[in-house]
């Protein structure tokens, strides 16, 4: 399955629709959409639905999502991922990064890997707190 992010309420709306007109492609919702978990909705809930549904969450939640996270997996549960936006990084950065690991990722490659995600670095690169990945940006354009 292709990687799919739900973003999270408090996110700047300007993310899920520069990252649909950018490259449509990509499956992207957000919280209080149809078919997502109402707005208001605790994190622990969001997290069992992105579970459920293979979402990536992208949040830009830095104090309880790593606990909700830890807590989370602590009771045998799981969550594709969850992608931290950087504040040191524009809106814009963080958009191209988002549209740059969603393009240059394997079908199910994060899947049940449990890993909370920073986007830190300029194009190609992401940090995380498992491990370091380099994507080449020529995977994006075979």
């Amino acid at each position: 399955m292709t990687l799919q992010y739900l973003i999270d309420e408090n996110v700047n709306p300007v993310y899920p629709n520069q990252i649909r007109l950018r490259e449509p492609g990509i499956a992207i919702k957000v919280v209080g959409e149809s078919g997502t978990p109402p707005k208001s909705t605790l994190d622990p809930e969001i997290m069992c639905w992105c579970e459920n549904n293979n979402f990536i969450l992208v949040t830009n939640n830095r104090t309880s999502m790593p606990v909700n996270s830890a807590e989370h997996i602590a009771v045998n549960r799981h969550v594709p991922g969850i992608f931290i936006l950087n504040p040191n990084l524009s809106i814009g950065e963080n958009i191209e990064e988002l549209i740059i690991v969603a393009l240059a990722s394997e079908d199910g490659e994060l899947s049940r890997q449990n890993s909370l995600f920073t986007l830190t670095l300029k194009i190609g690169y992401f940090y995380s707190q498992l491990r370091i990945a380099n994507y080449n940006t020529a995977k994006i354009n075979p």
